[in-house]
């Protein structure tokens, strides 16, 4: 009897060896991820961050902080040195999202309003992008692959952007070109709460 269940064991695990091999060999492989643009990380098939779910919590949970200032209700405060997004609630407090910030030589300060807001954005890469990698896609459409995850708002007249992010686990880091990205669960929670108009202040 002993001998039978062996026998039956050695023969599953072959056929799972088996299948396991057959698909790592027929699963799609990623493009290699952008060593010298992580901004936008075009992975061409499923990306990275999926393993953490599209709409994954993130590695700095969104929370209510006690936040005195002088600015009105509905103001966005972006510390890029703390590598936090606050938005401003009155009666001195704010919701503080976690970011992706700006990588050494790409982060910026000044103030902005939200120009425009998107839902699934279309990525087209600016063309300083393109001249550093010139095998980027020239056009992306919105989904759950672009890099530019579930929402957008757009910053001005600029190239820059708070946007969601199909690599949940970049939360917390300087990774970016200069945009500011969060979870596609967090993006869409501020997306919902900001108006096109609203002021945006970047600090260093």
């Amino acid at each position: 009897m002993q001998a039978l269940a062996f026998f039956a064991f050695l023969m599953a695990a072959t056929i799972c060896g088996a299948g396991a091999s057959a698909w790592a060999q027929a699963a799609p492989q990623p493009y290699p991820y952008f060593q010298n643009d992580p901004e936008e990380r075009y992975t061409g098939g499923a990306p990275r961050g999926k393993l953490f779910s599209l709409f994954g919590g993130s590695p700095v949970p969104r929370t209510t902080v006690s936040y005195p200032s002088p600015e009105t209700p509905g103001t966005i405060v972006i510390n890029t040195r703390e590598r936090r997004l606050y938005f401003l609630l009155g009666e001195a407090r704010a919701i503080r999202y976690g970011i992706g910030v700006g990588r050494d030589g790409f982060t910026w300060s000044g103030v902005k309003t939200v120009t425009a807001k998107r839902e699934w954005p279309d990525w087209t890469p600016p063309e300083q992008m393109l001249r550093r990698r010139p095998d980027l896609p020239r056009y992306m459409p919105g989904g759950p692959d672009n890099p530019l995850g579930a929402r957008a708002m757009y910053l001005g007249s600029t190239l820059y952007r708070i946007h969601g992010s199909n690599e949940p686990e970049t939360i917390g880091q300087a990774v970016s070109s200069g945009c500011f990205r969060l979870t596609n669960e967090d993006v869409i929670d501020l997306y919902n709460r900001v108006k096109v108009g609203t002021k945006v202040i970047v600090q260093q």
